[in-house]
């Protein structure tokens, strides 16, 4: 087989794969935690066989689906990093960014972050608990990042930046599950009052010689 011939196959199986993440993506949509492999199967126009044999198993297409999505998260929460505002405006913008997200497609988020609930006799549901967690850490270890090429933190200053992003990570996803699933304020109020705990040492804290500024 020659170098084209791979190229081509390889194009195929590349955009095959992403039309089967096209076709979870509307189950994920319409059902939430409840999304199946059956379900997502029969909206592809597959058999379930087939569906295995693209991403293995369960594992596989949750861990494909959440790449997908934390990609195109991280994509708008570095934008709205990089947007040109003062500090204390692009710290509220970017948990604005992670709050609007999770509103906007609450059955996607609630498919990552929660396991399913009553799954169907005969189709267990994704074992979602078990993958969440590098999620929020993969988020974590790329705000550390940031933190750490912006802000001059001193001696010590890349633990403190890995304390700081996995913090952050976490206080946004605790406060926004509790938020999403309860509405006692509006996102504006949210944002705002997570700013405001956030400031004392963001706004102490200067920025790192020769980086792009926070």
């Amino acid at each position: 087989m020659d170098t084209t011939q791979r190229t081509d196959q390889q194009r195929a199986a590349d955009r095959r794969r992403r039309e089967l993440l096209e076709a979870a993506d509307r189950v994920v949509l319409r059902d939430g935690p409840q999304a199946s492999m059956n379900a997502i199967a029969a909206e592809a126009g597959i058999t379930k066989p087939i569906l295995y044999r693209h991403f293995g198993d369960k594992g596989g297409l949750y861990a494909a689906l959440a790449k997908r999505h934390t990609d195109a998260l991280l994509d708008s929460l570095r934008a709205a990093l990089d947007a040109p505002a003062d500090r204390r405006e692009r710290v509220e913008a970017t948990l604005g960014t992670y709050l609007a997200a999770i509103e906007a497609r609450p059955q996607v988020y609630r498919f990552l972050m929660h396991p399913a609930e009553g799954s169907q006799l005969g189709d267990q549901g994704f074992d979602v608990g078990k993958h969440s967690a590098p999620l929020l850490r993969r988020m974590g270890e790329e705000l550390a990042q940031v933190i750490e090429e912006r802000l001059d933190l001193g001696p010590g200053g890349q633990r403190l930046a890995r304390v700081w992003g996995h913090g952050i990570v976490g206080m946004m996803h605790a406060a926004g599950d509790w938020w999403l699933g309860e509405r006692p304020c509006s996102r504006e109020e949210l944002v705002r009052s997570l700013a405001d705990l956030l400031w004392g040492r963001l706004a102490a804290a200067g920025d790192r010689t020769g980086g792009p500024g926070f």
